[in-house]
C-alpha cells in the first residue's frame, strides 16, 4: 500500500473480530453497509482520469502494475490480475475505524446479507459491479461461456453496459466499440488472424462493425460475443468473474501478449486455433440484428417511481433466458425523499449530488486519493432492501444512485428492446 493509502485507510479488522463488527455494523445502519472504493489496475490499459481518483494516485499499485483504470463496488470476485495484491478486486465494508471484507461478512450471515435463496445455492454474492475507465479502446476480446471458464475451473462472464452522463464529460480517444463479428465472417477468416498474431495488427477489427457510443444507453454483452469497449466511462454489472480472451493482437500501437488470449483456457489448448475459435458464441457473434438484440435504454420502473423521484432500469434483460443480474439508476429531486423497497440485495454507488440513505451520508466525491474512505458506496442488504430504506436529497441537485442486483432478484425484468414500446 502507497504511504497516500496508509494515511487514509482504517485498520483491518482482525479475523476474530469480524462477527461482532459486522453484528454492530448491520444494527447502526439497518441493515446498510457503508463500503470503501476498491480499486483495479490493468497493465495493458490507460487509465481514462474520469472515476474521480486523485491525478497523483493512478500509478498507486506501482508503474509495473499498470495504471488504474476501474473501480469495482460490492465485489466479492478477486481480479485475475498477474502480481495482484491479495485483496485486489473485493470490497471492504468500514464500520468504527476498521474494515473487515464483504466476502467475510457474507460467509457470517449471508442470509440476511444477499438472501437466503442466492446464498443457498451459490454460496457468495455471485456478481458485481464496476466502472472502467480507459482513454483508449479495449482490444476486442469476449469472456468465456460457463462451460468453458469451467474447464479451468472458473466461471463465464456475461456482462452489460451503462454509461452515465455524469462520468462523462468527455469522450477521450475513441467513443465506439467494435462488437460482435460481420454478418458473414467465417470461422477460418478469424483463425487467420490468430495466425498472424506475430505480425503485429492481426486485422481482427476488419472482422468487426463499431457502434457510436450514447451517454444514458447502454448494451448487454453475452458470453462468447467479442467486444472491443470504447472510450466513455462504463458502469458494468457483470457476472462474478474475471475471465477473458484477447482476440486482437495490436491496440493503439501497444502489443497484446499471446497469454491474453488464452489465460483462461486450458493449457494444453493454448496453441489449438480451432479450439480457440469454438470458444466464440458464433451465431450470437454475426446476428444480423446485433442491435436490436442487444441494444438497451432506461426504461421508467413505474412500480418504483412517483412524486419527486425516478427509478429507471438500465441494465435488463436473459442471458440464453436467466436472469442473472440487473442494474437501475434512481434518481431525486432536490428536497424529496423516498422509501426504496427492492426484492433483494444490492450494491449503490451515488454519481451525482448529495443527501442521506437511512442513517449514512451518501456524498458525492470530486477527487477521492487511493486508500480514502468516502461516502458515495453502500450495500444494501437483502435485510433493508425487504424492509424499506429511506432516501433523501439533501442538496440542491438531483442525487442520482446506480445499483446492481444478483441473479433472480425481479419476478420478471424488461426485455431486451422493451425501451422500443
Amino acid at each position: 500500500m502507497s504511504k497516500v493509502a496508509e494515511r487514509h485507510a482504517s485498520k483491518v479488522a482482525a479475523t476474530d473480530d469480524v462477527a461482532s463488527l459486522l453484528t454492530g455494523a448491520m444494527e447502526s445502519g439497518n441493515g446498510l453497509l457503508r463500503l470503501t472504493p476498491t480499486w483495479v489496475p490493468r497493465s495493458f490499459l490507460h487509465p481514462g482520469k474520469r472515476i474521480k481518483l486523485a491525478p497523483n494516485d493512478w500509478y498507486a499499485f506501482g508503474a509495473h502494475r499498470g495504471g488504474i483504470d476501474e473501480r469495482w463496488f460490492g465485489s466479492t470476485t478477486e481480479a485475475a490480475n498477474d502480481n495482484r495484491q491479495a485483496d485486489e478486486g473485493l470490497s471492504y465494508i468500514t464500520f468504527q475505524g476498521q474494515r473487515f471484507l464483504l466476502k467475510d461478512a457474507i460467509e457470517e450471515q449471508g442470509a440476511a446479507i444477499i438472501g437466503s435463496e442466492i446464498y443457498l445455492k451459490y454460496g457468495r454474492w455471485p456478481v458485481y459491479s464496476k466502472f472502467f475507465d480507459n482513454m483508449g479502446p479495449i482490444p476486442h476480446h469476449m469472456h468465456q461461456s460457463s462451460e468453458d471458464a469451467a474447464l479451468v475451473g472458473r466461471e463465464g462472464k456475461p456482462e452489460a453496459y451503462y454509461f452515465p452522463p455524469q462520468y462523462n464529460n468527455v469522450d477521450n480517444h475513441f467513443a465506439y466499440t467494435f462488437m460482435g463479428l460481420e454478418p458473414g465472417t467465417s470461422r477460418e477468416q478469424v483463425r487467420r488472424c490468430l495466425e498472424h498474431w506475430d505480425r503485429g495488427d492481426n486485422g481482427i477489427l476488419d472482422l468487426a462493425r463499431a457502434y457510436r457510443l450514447k451517454r444514458g444507453t447502454g448494451w448487454l454483452i453475452p458470453p462468447g460475443v467479442l467486444h472491443a469497449p470504447g472510450s466513455l466511462c462504463t458502469y458494468e454489472p457483470q457476472w462474478g468473474s474475471d475471465v477473458f480472451g484477447m482476440f486482437q493482437s495490436l491496440v493503439e500501437g501497444r502489443e497484446v501478449p499471446w497469454a491474453l488470449l488464452v489465460k483462461d483456457m486450458p493449457e494444453d489448448k493454448h496453441d489449438d486455433l480451432d479450439f480457440i475459435v469454438g470458444q466464440l458464441d458464433w451465431d450470437k457473434n454475426v446476428d444480423t440484428h446485433f442491435v436490436q438484440n442487444n441494444y438497451l435504454e432506461p426504461i421508467v420502473d413505474s412500480s418504483r417511481t412517483g412524486d419527486g423521484y425516478t427509478d429507471r432500469w438500465i441494465a435488463y434483460g436473459l442471458i440464453d433466458g436467466q436472469q442473472l443480474f440487473s442494474a437501475k439508476e434512481l434518481t431525486i429531486d432536490p428536497g424529496a425523499r423516498c422509501v426504496l423497497q427492492d426484492p433483494g440485495a444490492s450494491g449503490w454507488i451515488t454519481v451525482q449530488g448529495r443527501g442521506r440513505m437511512g442513517s449514512l451520508n451518501l456524498q458525492t466525491p470530486a477527487m477521492i486519493h487511493f486508500g480514502q474512505e468516502t461516502e458515495d458506496e453502500i450495500f444494501i442488504t437483502f435485510q433493508a432492501a425487504t424492509e424499506g430504506v429511506e432516501i433523501e436529497n439533501t442538496g440542491c441537485e438531483p442525487l442520482v444512485g446506480l445499483r446492481y442486483f444478483g441473479p433472480d432478484t425481479f419476478e420478471n425484468v424488461p426485455n431486451v428492446g422493451d425501451h422500443r414500446k
